[in-house]
């Protein structure tokens, strides 16, 4: 597990020159005053706010083991994908609570929920906080179990840093190779390299994968790639851009899930699920460029009771 770290400011004083007063946490650098009320792309203020903190059981089974995973939903998001499947969280469904309120979910789920790890979902937004409540956690010995950083990998190095020595498993998207796909459905041309460098500092972090004797992930980092219908070709792409760049550093997690929730999908192609043959042609492919021990999705993967109703669950 990480070494605690003490933060550079503290969220319960003087806030001057936090990272909140000209917001660049997320690569959309919007620069608001998220203090003094203002809103930036994501749309969250400075304050916590949680749609669910629950046992969840549909993470990778390193993560779930038969404890289930700690999750931990945070409203609001920077990336804003046309598919999203959490839009209702994303708008800013949730509840608003203090940094205290906060470490006494962490610790439920740890002490009462007995979680194998504590899942901090679409953290990005809100790492001052997270970084504040999770040194003061370490830092007493009353968090113990390891913390997994959850995120679409539209990350700033300035939020992955102030996570350092406080995250143990990073669990990040790698969505597009494609500039012109990552425009189109997640309005960020530059996603692909911008996640590609946060991967790399991930990587710089956790660089050791270790398992405990269950199983359990201690420490590493897990890519995740959704295949999208009609889009087998940007999936090669994404593998082949992944296995180059960061070989056997980090696993490959390669989902199937993907469910057409959202209103207007038609007109990006994106009604639809994805088929077996399409899935299969995307894993024959990591399979031809030597990619081992990757996760998979067996069965029907994509249902709607695979998203969680996002009420408050864990925080009121």
């Amino acid at each position: 597990m990480g070494e605690s770290v003490n933060n550079a400011f503290d969220l319960r004083g003087s806030r001057v020159g936090s990272p909140y007063s000209a917001c660049a946490l997320c690569p959309r650098q919007c620069g608001v005053n998220r203090e003094e009320g203002e809103r930036g792309v994501c749309g969250a203020s400075d304050v916590l706010r949680l749609g669910r903190a629950a046992l969840h059981w549909w993470e990778e089974p390193c993560l779930v083991g038969d404890k289930g995973s700690g999750a931990v939903f945070f409203s609001h998001c920077p990336l804003q994908c046309v598919y999203c499947q959490n839009k209702e969280l994303v708008s800013g469904s949730g509840i608003q609570i203090s940094l205290q309120k906060f470490k006494e979910v962490l610790l439920r789920l740890q002490n009462e929920e007995h979680a194998a790890n504590i899942n901090l979902v679409t953290p990005t937004h809100y790492t001052p906080s997270i970084a504040v409540a999770l040194g003061e956690l370490r830092n007493s010995g009353a968090l113990t179990i390891p913390v997994v950083y959850n995120t679409s990998s539209f990350d700033s190095l300035e939020a992955l840093r102030l996570m350092k020595g406080n995250v143990d498993v990073y669990l990040a998207d790698f969505k597009y190779a494609s500039a012109l796909e990552a425009g189109k459905l997640s309005h960020a041309p530059r996603y692909p390299e911008i996640a590609l460098a946060a991967i790399e500092e991930m990587v710089a972090q956790a660089p050791v994968w270790e398992e405990d004797g269950e199983g359990l992930l201690l420490r590493g980092v897990i890519v995740r790639h959704l295949v999208l219908p009609g889009r087998v070709e940007e999936s090669k792409h994404a593998l082949a851009t992944l296995h180059e760049r960061f070989g056997g550093s980090v696993r490959l997690s390669i989902m199937s899930q993907y469910t057409p929730l959202a209103s207007g999908l038609e007109r990006y192609g994106l009604a639809g699920r994805v088929t077996e043959e399409e899935y299969e042609e995307v894993l024959d492919y990591a399979d031809s460029l030597g990619i081992e021990d990757y996760f998979w999705q067996q069965g029907d993967a994509a249902q709607e009771s695979f998203v969680p109703d996002f009420n408050g669950e864990g925080v009121r």
